[in-house]
């Protein structure tokens, strides 16, 4: 297959954190769908980075080491995109650790929730869920919860767990302290990395991506996502021209749960190559 079409995929997930394919699969689907290059960005880990490279350089596929980082502003959960870090950095690994056991943390929080809502589940069916041993450089997410409370009957499906039970204004959801925006930039630019505010539609506030945008001032912004529809695509083309940061573009892609796909299939939201050429020149010119 020509894997020369000169598309790529900048947000996807493994089973490193919240998504259901292994790092090589990630990147066997990358290949399939005649991608030139894919990225692993999982949440506050990039333990599924070094295996995807693996695959990668097997069979042809430009793999970009990534991470997405977990911070609060605004009273919003907001996440900042790190690309091309350093994934043998100690300081960085340390923090990225820090920051696992804070979400840890908040799983325990949400479970006791779900147990006053009379919800029967808990943290170690969850975990179980998963099929296999979970390392210590992975992590649980709320897609994981929700999986349970779907085979369990609680919810029809992923959007209904999330929006009965584990949304952001649901009764089950639990806000811990988080770090800013700006710490995120910045842990990222001193791991080497470019740092890039991922999917800004889905926080509903325009104002508060400004304020993120002016005081954080990441690299880039994810213009082209699986839940930004072409409004959201237009209106955020035009922040990064104003703001003249690199547009990035992922499927968010999770993997399937109860056969949906969850955000979206790799590949169904994508940038051109040339995209990397921009990130690697903002890496080298931190």
């Amino acid at each position: 297959m020509d894997q020369t079409a000169g598309k790529c995929d900048l947000h996807t997930h493994t089973q490193a954190s919240d998504g259901m394919q292994s790092p090589t699969d990630n990147v066997q689907l990358a290949y399939a769908k005649g991608l030139a290059a894919v990225a692993i960005t999982d949440h506050d880990t990039v333990a599924g980075v070094a295996e995807a490279m693996a695959e990668g350089e097997r069979c042809g596929v430009n793999v970009v080491p990534g991470v997405e980082i977990s911070t609060r502003a605004g009273g919003k959960d907001i996440h900042v995109l790190g690309y091309y870090v350093n994934c043998s950095d100690r300081a960085f690994l340390k923090r990225l650790a820090d920051l696992r056991n804070t979400r840890e943390q908040r799983n325990v929080k949400m479970i006791a929730k779900l147990q006053e809502l009379g919800v029967n589940i808990t943290l170690e069916e969850v975990i179980s869920g998963l099929g296999r041993e979970l390392r210590p450089d992975e992590s649980v997410g709320r897609p994981h919860m929700a999986d349970v409370l779907v085979k369990k009957g609680y919810a029809r499906d992923m959007r209904d767990a999330f929006d009965r039970y584990l949304g952001e204004n649901a009764p089950a959801f639990v806000s811990v302290p988080r770090i800013s925006p700006q710490d995120a930039c910045l842990w990222i630019r001193e791991a080497g990395g470019v740092p890039v505010l991922a999917h800004p539609g889905i926080y509903g506030d325009d104002d508060l991506v400004r304020k993120i945008l002016e005081e954080a001032q990441p690299a880039g912004i994810e213009v082209f996502h699986s839940d930004h529809g072409k409004e959201e695509e237009k209106r955020y083309q035009a922040v990064a021209d104003e703001y003249r940061l690199i547009v990035t573009g992922g499927s968010d892609f999770h993997g399937a749960r109860q056969g949906v796909v969850f955000h979206g299939d790799i590949g169904s939201r994508s940038v051109p190559v040339s995209v990397l050429d921009q990130l690697k020149k903002a890496s080298a010119n931190r």
